[in-house]
């Protein structure tokens, strides 16, 4: 009776924890994508800007962001995912950001971002709070391997510096953007 009891409780405890450790399964697939992206794109960004390399090693830490956007006439948007590295702990943290866009354009961009972070506070106020707004004008046109760009774009937020690359999709854009990068909760737990 004793056994039966302890065999019924077992199975009820591994069926309830089966969905967690599939969700836990499926998030660390999710943060190794993304891992796999920020060295695509340091990769490609020490190649452009071999400075940058020094840069990120002399730094507090540094974020590496994938976003697709939108733009339609007047209003364009988009999304991604990155992380933040902080050089100092080692820790990374994975965020997740939204675009929001006013202004004359029509098309797809397709681009990743870095963010170097000079001083603690920039580096811990964007993993708290992650507001970015910026302005920016720019013009990129890629189709497949055709063309190409990569580019500074100024920040609001001082001592950190950015760089943009657009690597496929087709965007003449003038706009000022309002970007929100946040902490992603699910990302984050159990790591």
């Amino acid at each position: 009776m004793i056994v039966s009891r302890v065999l019924t409780a077992f199975a009820l405890f591994t069926l309830a924890s089966m969905p967690i450790l599939a969700d836990a399964d499926k998030y660390e697939e999710k943060r190794q994508k993304v891992r796999e992206m920020r060295q695509e794109v340091l990769s490609d960004l020490f190649k452009a800007r071999p400075q940058a390399q020094a840069e990120i090693g002399e730094s507090e830490g540094y974020a590496v962001f994938s976003n697709i956007g939108v733009q339609i006439l007047l209003l364009g948007g988009g999304g991604g995912s990155g992380v933040v590295h902080d050089n100092k702990s080692g820790k990374d943290t994975f965020m997740s950001m939204g675009t929001a866009s006013i202004g004359l354009g029509l098309g797809v961009k397709d681009f990743r971002a870095v963010f170097i972070f000079f001083d603690r506070k920039s580096l811990d106020n964007f993993i708290e709070h992650g507001w970015d707004m910026s302005g920016e004008a720019d013009a990129a046109a890629i189709a497949g391997d055709k063309g190409g760009e990569i580019g500074d774009a100024g920040s609001v937020r001082k001592k950190v510096a950015v760089y943009q690359f657009t690597e496929n999709g087709l965007a003449l854009q003038a706009s000022l953007h309002g970007t929100k990068y946040w902490k992603n909760k699910k990302m984050n737990k159990g790591q």
